[in-house]
């Protein structure tokens, strides 16, 4: 299966984004009141000088469009000056129209006069005017690389606590706003600025469907700023949504991610970033553009700054301009991507495909949001797991129609699925393929337990629940003993699973196996892991909940779970480059067009830790390597030399 990494195609040829969201130290926001072109030059040559080629920059809404038939011109000269600047450095940007949000805060024009921005016609006129005139002003400047329509227009178009607003509007705004930058001649990149958290990525409506987006934009641009509970979520976070991003199959670019140095210590602001510029890398993310350029010390008094102190911090650079620890991970970042000729890479194809449901995207009749956020949190637990079993993994999307090239077909705690879809696997693993569900019953009381019709057939057995009940789990640890050799994992091996969760969620299937084998069972004896031949294939049903378990437990990864799924790729043949024997590793390959093979080694343990993969290994300058030592939550990429 070919898992997405698309690039964006400048001048013919695929291009890679890094760089920063810029407002200058001079005035965050307010910069274009107070425009220093010598502080930009040496901002922009401190960026230039660690490899860093684009910055995203910004029309501050209520000071370029002051009136509705008015653009300020001489801001407008002031943005071509900052263009320049950027020629001089070497480097490019991605102008944003509508920033009427930015940092906690909406800014509105004068006069707006609390118009709808999506549903008044007028409103949306000025809006495409504005950005017509404005691209007619500057398209032609060599330093433009892209176009963004706003900043986060789904918090600016509706404030906190209000709905969401009619897809029907959004898609029709977006629209009008896409045909306003070609209009005024811009051939460049475009997309919307959204942050990608529609419901097809984030499971939450929001108005913003990043498929529906998707056809009018060259590019999807996720902005991630997740808090987790868990330190290997949080290091994969940017990486999984990256993953759902690519639903639109565009170029995924990180257009927003950071971390205000308030809230982190330095060492740990070097792991996050680098964490999340490789992990969301072997996700598919083929641009980055860090929020944000510099601190802002000494704009305590002014808003959004005032009432959100920790924004000041967000740079990569102090407020006088030396390097912080992200812009040091940055510059590091920028070597890889040299060093391994990135804008020539792809990801290698894999035969192990995570399903992901359409209840995640879909209103169906009585499904509700809350089941939509049970899909986020179970699907980002199988695919931890499954980077912890060094199993690369093609997300398949039950909307698209579930890929049918997979050997291995990953169903986490996936209760909720379409009829079709269901027939289709029970036919692909009689076709050869190894088909792997985990029970869950839900959070939710209505309709709990799965909605899967005939699962008895489908895995060899007869279930025994009552109706409108469920079998509690009473444990505060799952065991599961294997009764019999399963893939990597030995008969007679014990695994234990932290457990969580509410009256509803906190449950097993009680099952006895009718043509199906126990493979693991339960303290009490019950089976806990069952496989069932089909054809030339295999059904495998987990009757505990493992990955929603992990999902909603703190502080849990790694756990056992991804133990099973390395027994599920043995068995159901999966080919796989970089096996190591160490969950908190996580590996994956790109390949060149040239042939070459590079080896990514992502560490998740806080100290130094050493391995040795079982493939042939050699650094980017050409020395033979046998064992890798990874410094704390360290990276290294390595060329494969098998087959030479």
């Amino acid at each position: 299966m070919r898992r997405p990494a698309e690039k964006l195609i400048v001048d013919g040829q695929p291009a890679s984004w890094l760089g920063a969201n810029f407002w200058s130290r001079t005035g965050g926001p307010l910069m274009w009141r107070d425009y220093d072109p010598a502080v930009v030059r040496e901002e922009l040559r401190v960026l230039a000088d660690h490899g860093l080629r684009q910055t995203r920059s910004f029309f501050y809404w209520p000071d370029f469009h002051p009136e509705p038939d008015t653009v300020d011109t001489g801001k407008v000269e002031l943005f071509r000056d900052f263009l320049d600047a950027h020629i001089e450095t070497g480097m490019s940007s991605i102008p944003t129209f509508i920033v009427g949000h930015m940092s906690g805060e909406n800014w509105d024009p004068s006069w707006r006069g609390g118009r709808d921005l999506y549903a008044d016609v007028w409103m949306v006129s000025r809006q495409a005017w504005f950005i017509e005139r404005m691209v007619s002003a500057l398209h032609d400047h060599p330093a433009v690389a892209g176009w963004l329509i706003s900043n986060e227009m789904p918090i600016y178009g509706r404030r906190r606590g209000q709905p969401a607003a009619p897809a029907q509007d959004v898609i029709s705004w977006a629209t009008l706003m896409v045909q306003a930058v070609r209009a005024g001649g811009g051939d460049q990149p475009v997309s919307l600025g959204d942050g990608a958290w529609g419901i097809e990525v984030t499971g939450e409506d929001n108005g913003f469907s990043v498929r529906e987006t998707g056809k009018l934009t060259d590019f999807t641009g996720p902005h991630v700023y997740r808090m987790e509970t868990d330190q290997i979520r949080q290091h994969l976070g940017a990486a999984f949504i990256c993953e759902l991003s690519a639903v639109t199959g565009k170029p995924v670019i990180m257009e927003e991610f950071g971390l205000s140095t308030d809230f982190v210590s330095v060492a740990n602001q070097h792991h996050y970033y680098r964490q999340t510029l490789h992990n969301s890398l072997l996700a598919g993310a083929t641009g980055w553009i860090a929020w944000n350029n510099t601190d802002y010390d000494h704009l305590a008094d002014q808003p959004p700054y005032r009432h959100h102190p920790f924004e000041m911090h967000f740079g990569i650079t102090t407020n006088t301009g030396e390097p912080k620890a992200p812009l040091l991970e940055l510059r590091d970042f920028a070597k890889t991507l040299s060093d391994v000729d990135f804008v020539r890479t792809r990801r290698a194809d894999t035969d192990a495909a995570l399903v992901v449901t359409a209840y995640l995207e879909c209103d169906y009749p009585v499904s509700t949001a809350a089941d939509r956020s049970f899909v986020f949190r179970t699907l980002r637990q199988g695919y931890v797991a499954a980077r912890e079993a060094s199993l690369p993994v093609a997300f398949t999307r039950e909307r698209d129609g579930i890929a049918t090239d997979s050997k291995l077909y990953l169903l986490p705690c996936v209760r909720q699925i379409l009829a079709p879809t269901w027939h289709q696997l029970g036919e692909l693993a009689a076709a050869g393929a190894v088909v792997y569900l985990s029970f869950c019953s839900g959070e939710q009381d209505f309709h709990r337990a799965f909605w899967h019709p005939k699962l008895n057939d489908m895995f060899g057995v007869e279930h025994e629940l009552s109706y409108g009940l469920v079998q509690p789990i009473v444990d505060d640890v799952v065991e599961m003993t294997f009764t019999d050799d399963f893939g990597s994992i030995a008969a007679g091996e014990v695994l234990r699973f932290r457990t969580a969760g509410n009256e509803n969620s906190r449950a097993y299937l009680p099952v006895q196996a009718r043509d199906a084998k126990v493979v693991a069972v339960d303290a009490y004896g019950r089976p806990a892991l069952l496989r069932h031949a089909t054809g030339s294939g295999e059904t495998v049903l987990c009757t505990y909940p493992l990955e929603y378990l992990a999902s909603a437990n703190q502080d849990v990864n790694p756990e056992p779970t991804y133990r099973i799924y390395d027994a599920l790729a043995r068995i159901a043949g999966v080919a796989r480059e970089l096996v190591v024997d160490d969950p908190r590793v996580l590996t994956d390959t790109l390949v060149h067009a040239d042939g070459r093979r590079f080896g990514w080694f992502v560490s998740q343990h806080p100290t130094e830790v050493t391995i040795r993969p079982e493939v042939p290994l050699r650094t980017l300058a050409g020395e033979p390597v046998d064992d890798v030592t990874l410094p704390p939550f360290g990276v290294q990429v390595l060329e494969i030399t098998k087959g030479e």
